[in-house]
């Protein structure tokens, strides 16, 4: 059986169907997940690394009011998928009622990507061999080079998810992705630099084109940056992110904010605020699942509603929530196409899938001449958030001092201190050079981790605590 196939006997997720149902159900689906991966890792100049598996299983899962029964299993024969069925209705403390429901098949509203394995597209030894160019590539650049490391991993997933009405629907789901990190040394200073990028596409992209010597050349020149940088700044002062990556920012200290369970129940800072203003003029930030071959992307939810372009922020006022199924039900709007789970043995949650602010109108240029002494932060490694209040530290990766304009020292311990409420209110200006990351980001939520997409244009926040090193 092909990895494509759907697995299960379509009279059988009928049976389930049957002993799932129970009385005065507002929503049920089975989730069937098939999913390989791969991965090959160089250090040392030579491939050390190599893994591959597979895993599938059936999740079943029942909501009635606010509970949801949720079970699962990697055993596919008949009498382990009754008893998942029946122990998801159980878990909804729900009672059972017999009916008859016939399957029948449904496609998704849109095709993101190419529905193919992506490492089908290449050979382990291609990929032994990309990883080996890419090590001598980042040596060649400069002799103060002395460690590469490289990763590159694919995954498909082959998701088939049955609603409670019979719908049978089906997103095969292709995922790459490419790492590497330098280590450079002078004068016995070592530092390091990173770089990546992916997507839903297959691997040949990376092995023909010319990202992966890209993606190479920026972490050594990250690392040769930071042998440079000097002490960070500390206290209160404006602050230009640069477009792309930094969204990681917005993504966390806003993005989480944003989501339907923690709104419904009023845990989060941005609670009952749909209407309001939430951000400065300018600010329009969406949630977009359905953009072409992006990390982020998913044809259809793991709920099976579409993905789509939902408005979060426009021009300042909060206009929507992410929302999953049983959430916008709770809250009497409609989905958004959110709805994610890690795998089969997850339950679902509202998450993002692609989330970013819209350009604005301003010159990167001019915004950066308006500093006459700050930090210019382009590229952030991680963070913290706390949803009920909103407070966040970020830690840059890569930044600089801004002086009267100029771009001066590049400066190593940066940290971003804030609270992403107010921080929303100090954005005034907004660059016309919206990028989005180049395929890194994974999000996680109550323990899953799910694939996302985070970018924004060059910002100006007139003021943030910055968190420095200097004594």
């Amino acid at each position: 059986m092909k990895a494509t196939e759907l697995p299960v006997a379509q009279e059988t997720l009928s049976k389930m169907l049957d002993q799932m149902i129970p009385i005065n159900a507002d929503d049920a689906d089975i989730y069937i997940e098939h999913s390989v991966s791969e991965s090959l890792a160089l250090e040392e100049g030579r491939v050390k690394h190599v893994s591959a598996s597979t895993h599938q299983g059936i999740g079943a899962r029942v909501i009635k009011g606010e509970i949801s029964g949720h079970a699962y299993t990697d055993r596919l024969e008949d009498p382990a998928l009754m008893d998942c069925a029946r122990a998801a209705r159980a878990i909804a403390e729900s009672e059972h009622k017999n009916r008859s429901i016939a399957i029948h098949s449904d496609h998704p509203r849109h095709q993101l990507y190419q529905p193919a394995n992506p490492a089908i597209a290449a050979s382990m030894p291609e990929r032994k061999t990309l990883l080996e160019k890419l090590d001598s590539l980042a040596r060649s650049i400069d002799p103060r080079v002395k460690q590469v490391f490289a990763n590159v991993s694919t995954s498909f997933s082959s998701i088939h998810l049955v609603r409670m009405d019979g719908t049978l629907l089906n997103d095969n789901r292709p995922l790459v992705r490419l790492n590497v990190s330098v280590v450079v040394e002078q004068n016995g200073k070592r530092e390091t630099g990173s770089a990546g990028g992916g997507g839903r596409f297959d691997l040949s992209r990376l092995l023909k084109g010319d990202e992966a010597e890209h993606l190479t050349r920026e972490a050594v020149r990250l690392a040769l940056l930071n042998l440079d940088a000097v002490a960070a700044p500390a206290g209160p002062m404006p602050v230009v992110l640069g477009p792309g990556w930094p969204g990681i920012l917005l993504h966390e200290a806003i993005g989480h904010g944003l989501e339907g369970d923690f709104n419904r129940k009023g845990s989060s800072a941005f609670s009952g605020k749909t209407g309001q203003r939430i951000a400065s003029p300018g600010v329009t930030v969406v949630d977009d699942g359905s953009i072409a071959e992006r990390r982020g992307s998913i044809n259809m939810d793991d709920e099976g509603t579409p993905t789509r372009c939902t408005t979060l922020i426009e021009d300042g006022i909060l206009t929507s929530y992410i929302q999953d199924r049983q959430n916008a039900r709770l809250m009497g709007v409609e989905p958004t196409g959110n709805g994610r789970r890690e795998s089969y043995a997850h339950p679902v949650q509202p998450r993002m899938t692609n989330t970013f602010m819209l350009a604005g109108k301003d010159d990167p240029k001019e915004i950066l001449s308006t500093l006459k002494h700050g930090l210019y932060a382009v590229n952030f490694g991680g963070g913290q958030v706390d949803i009920t209040s909103g407070k966040f530290v970020f830690t840059t990766s890569e930044a600089y001092l801004v002086e009267n304009g100029e771009i001066k020292a590049p400066v190593k311990g940066a940290t971003l201190i804030g609270n992403g409420p107010d921080v929303l209110t100090r954005v005034s200006m907004i660059g016309n050079d919206l990028e989005l990351d180049p395929g890194v980001g994974t999000c996680g939520k109550g323990g899953q981790s799910v694939p996302v997409g985070v970018g924004q244009p060059t910002l100006k926040i007139d003021e943030l605590i910055v968190g420095g090193t200097e004594s």
